[in-house]
């Protein structure tokens, strides 16, 4: 049997636990003996995924912030500025809204790049401030990410794909959000767990009928079995 494909993998509704939070600790084992590169996608905040791949044992390959930060084990690239993020939220502030979060903001407090926004705050007059700023708003189904328009998931897993060397029509992406729709664009083979956004769902290869962890752990399986 030839060896597994390089994987990337996004995180919040494709690692997690059937009721869409934390963790599912099943992928741990079949991501280590993964005999290929594994990516991790986020738009969580940089520290975030380098954890997880310290804690799952895998090699630090990150896409973090959709693109904004990109590490390939080796280098890290920032391709957005944060200055025009933070100046939406002052200006979001000034409105009479807040991120929500909270005061200490463990959601934003080690981001370089973005912003997110609690998704139980008003999200049109987040968009109208972001675009006088020149930025757009994803809605991930996790949080309101504030970003630069150009950088995404794709382009990082391109950048990471050049720098470890491996081929990205060899690829296989797993996802659930608009935000995966880069990385789908760019792999070989994607598959949208069920519980994914019609954007993740319309661009993927195939659509599992298992989600979130189940859905992924099934794609793995399929990917091997084909091989």
């Amino acid at each position: 049997m030839t060896a597994d494909p390089p994987l990337v993998l996004d995180v919040d509704g494709t690692l997690t636990r059937p009721e869409g939070w934390g963790l599912d600790p099943r992928v741990f084992d079949p991501l280590r003996e993964w005999e290929a590169p594994v990516v991790i996608a986020t738009g969580k905040a940089f520290p975030y995924p380098v954890a997880l791949c310290q804690f799952v044992g895998v090699p630090e390959l990150v896409v973090a912030e959709n693109g904004g930060v990109v590490y390939t084990g080796d280098d890290v690239f920032f391709t957005a500025d944060p200055e025009a993020a933070r100046a939406v939220v002052e200006d979001y502030r000034a409105a009479g809204y807040e991120p929500g979060w909270g005061a200490e903001d463990t959601v934003n407090r080690w981001r370089e790049t973005e912003v997110a926004i609690n998704l139980e705050q008003p999200v049109e007059p987040l968009r109208e401030i972001a675009a006088e700023h020149g930025l757009e708003v994803v809605d991930t189904g996790y949080a309101y990410h504030v970003k630069d328009t150009e950088p995404n998931k794709g382009d990082g897993v391109e950048t990471i794909a050049e720098h470890v060397g491996f081929d990205l029509a060899e690829t296989v992406a797993v996802g659930d959000s608009i935000n995966d729709v880069s990385t789908f664009e760019v792999a070989g083979r994607s598959f949208a767990v069920a519980n994914a956004d019609a954007a993740a769902t319309e661009a993927a290869d195939e659509v599992l009928e298992e989600g979130h962890a189940d859905g992924t752990l099934t794609a793995l399986e399929r990917v091997r079995g084909s091989r």
